[in-house]
C-alpha cells in the first residue's frame, strides 16, 4: 500500500504544501506574502495572519495538482520549528485539527533537518556520509549526515547568518528586502574590485557580524569623498560583498571536507539559490575531488517538499507526533 504524505511548511513567511507518494514529490506549492516589503523585513503578527489566509487552498491546490484526495492521505507533516512561534502556530495547529479529523497520524519536522534532507526530493541524491553546508537567512551551519536519521552539526554561526548578511548589506545600499537576490543579481554584472577582511574565527564556525561593519564604514568613508559613490558602483560593490561571503562559506566547508575526510558534498538552504554560491561551490568541488549536490530551486528556498521528505523517513520508523505536539521557535 503507498505512503501519501501531506507537508505543510509555515515557519516564516511562506505558507507551502506538498504531496508525497512514496518517496516522490507530487505537488509542492507556496503562497507568498509581499507585503513585509513595505516594512523592509518580516513583521511576525503580519505573518501569523497571512497564514491563516492562505493555508486551507495552499493545502487544497497541493492535494489538487497532487490528484490526491484527503481520505488517501497516510499522514501530515508539519513544520515543528524553529521560526517565528506565531506562522509556525498556524502551520502545527492545522495539522493536528486535519490529523485528527481524518484519524492519521501526524510527523513533527525539523525546519533545519527538512532543508538537508531535501536533497533526497530529486535526482542526484548524496550517498552517505555527506557533508552539507546549510545556509539561510536565519541559520548557516556545517552538518555531518551519517543517515537520514543521525545529523551532525559541526559548525555553525556564531552572530549572524549569512542570509543575513547578505540582507542586510544590501539594506546598507538602499536595496528593498529581500535584498539578498537583489545583490546576487547586481553582482552577475560587476568586478571584486573591493576588498573586505575575512572574520579569522577558529575552527569551522563562522561569523558574519564583523563583515557588515566593515561594509558599513567602508560605505561611509567612500561616501564622503563621493556622495555618487553607491550609486556609480553598485554592481561592484555587491560583487565584492557576495565574493567575500561566498568565500568564508566555502573556505569553512573545505575545511570541515579536510578534517572528516568526507569528499560527498552538499549545499542548502536559501542562500543555496543564490548564483555565486553555487558556482563558486561547483568550481571548488571540481578542484579538489568532490561529488557536489545542489537541491533544484524550489528546494532551497522554504517549502513543504522538503518537508515531505524529511517526514517520509521518519514515517518508515514510524516516528509520530501526539495531539499534546506544540510549535517550537527554538529547536536544537
Amino acid at each position: 500500500m503507498s505512503v501519501i504524505i501531506l507537508a505543510i511548511e509555515s515557519s516564516c513567511d511562506d505558507t507551502s504544501a506538498a504531496v508525497l507518494k512514496d518517496g516522490v514529490v507530487l505537488s509542492n506549492v507556496t503562497a507568498g506574502q509581499k507585503v513585509h516589503k513595505d516594512y523592509g523585513g518580516v513583521v511576525p503578527e503580519v505573518a501569523s495572519r497571512a497564514h491563516q489566509i492562505n493555508i486551507v487552498p495552499t493545502v487544497d491546490q497541493a492535494l489538487v495538482k497532487a490528484g490526491v484526495t484527503r481520505e488517501e492521505l497516510s499522514a501530515i507533516a508539519f513544520t515543528r520549528g524553529p521560526g517565528l512561534i506565531g506562522s509556525l502556530h498556524v502551520g502545527v495547529c492545522f495539522a493536528k485539527g486535519m490529523a485528527l479529523s481524518l484519524g492519521i497520524p501526524m510527523i513533527e519536522v525539523h525546519h533545519l533537518r527538512a532543508h538537508v534532507l531535501a536533497h533526497f526530493a530529486e535526482d542526484p541524491k548524496p550517498n552517505f556520509p555527506f557533508l552539507c553546508l546549510t545556509v539561510s537567512g536565519g541559520h548557516t551551519q556545517i552538518v555531518k549526515v551519517k543517515d537520514p536519521y543521525t545529523l551532525e552539526v559541526i559548525g555553525s554561526t556564531i552572530d549572524d547568518a549569512a542570509g543575513e548578511a547578505f540582507d542586510k548589506s544590501g539594506k546598507l545600499l538602499g536595496l528593498d528586502y529581500p535584498a539578498g537576490p537583489l545583490v546576487d543579481k547586481l553582482a552577475q554584472t560587476g568586478e571584486p574590485l573591493y576588498q573586505f577582511t575575512e572574520p579569522k574565527i577558529e575552527g569551522l564556525d563562522f561569523s558574519f557580524s564583523g563583515l557588515k561593519t566593515s561594509i558599513l564604514y567602508f560605505l561611509r568613508n567612500q561616501l564622503k569623498e563621493n556622495p555618487d559613490f553607491v550609486k556609480e558602483n553598485m554592481n561592484h560593490i555587491c560583487r565584492s560583498i557576495q565574493d567575500r561571503i561566498v568565500s568564508i562559506l566555502l573556505n569553512k566547508l573545505e575545511k570541515a571536507a579536510k578534517e572528516t575526510g568526507i569528499t560527498e558534498v552538499a549545499i542548502a538552504g536559501g542562500v543555496s539559490a543564490n548564483s555565486g554560491l553555487r558556482k563558486a561551490f561547483e568550481e571548488t568541488g571540481k578542484r579538489l575531488g568532490w561529488d557536489t549536490f545542489i537541491p533544484a530551486f524550489q528546494y532551497c528556498t522554504d517549502n513543504a517538499g522538503m518537508i515531505a521528505v524529511a517526514g517520509y523517513f521518519k514515517y518508515l520508523k514510524e516516528d509520530f507526533a501526539g495531539q499534546e505536539v506544540v510549535a517550537t521557535p527554538r529547536m536544537k
